[in-house]
């Protein structure tokens, strides 16, 4: 549990073959159902302040009450992301955590000196979520990045629906389109 920002809600996962990564976690670990967006649509997206076109598709399941989410970028737009790629990682690039008060969690930590990396909003203003950029805060150790999302609106239900499904799941239909 964390003092500032509360449970762990979600371990993010940057990959590069996101096919790939689905067959592991449903094979190799017996993690699913896998709710699969080909293509996310952004009401808008910012990296580091500056409007970004990034193009990705995502990936969510859960094990228990964490969720699991991959993530494939489709195009070079800037991003966090495309970062972390860039300095030849894969996997575990994020923890996020969820608000049902996202305006006020946004608002305490850039008053703790948070700097966001990337932001954007998805399906309206109870869709916001934003990736803060920890290796520039007074005694940061490099690692893994901090987002918060908004679980006010849609999404909110969305992923209590996929928890669900997660919990009763037997095995079949292990990848779900979402269109």
């Amino acid at each position: 549990m964390s003092r500032i920002f509360g449970a762990v809600c979600q371990n993010g996962y940057v990959v590069r073959d996101i096919h790939a990564a689905m067959d592991h976690w449903v094979k190799v670990l017996g993690v699913g159902p896998w709710f699969f967006i080909e293509e996310v649509k952004t009401d808008w997206f910012l990296h580091r302040g500056q409007p970004s076109d990034v193009k990705m598709s995502i990936a969510l399941a859960n094990s228990g009450d964490l969720q699991i989410e991959l993530i494939q970028q489709l195009n070079d737009a800037p991003s966090m992301y495309r970062e972390f790629l860039g300095a030849g990682h894969e996997g575990l690039q994020h923890m996020s955590y969820w608000s049902r008060d996202y305006q006020a969690l946004y608002d305490k930590a850039l008053g703790l000196g948070y700097r966001v990396g990337h932001e954007g909003q998805i399906g309206g203003e109870q869709g916001r979520f934003a990736y803060f950029d920890t290796d520039s805060l007074p005694g940061a150790h490099p690692g893994t990045v901090v987002e918060i999302s908004d679980i006010s609106g849609g999404k909110g239900a969305f992923f209590e629906h996929i928890r669900r499904k997660a919990a009763e799941w037997d095995g079949t239909r292990p990848i779900r389109p979402v269109v």
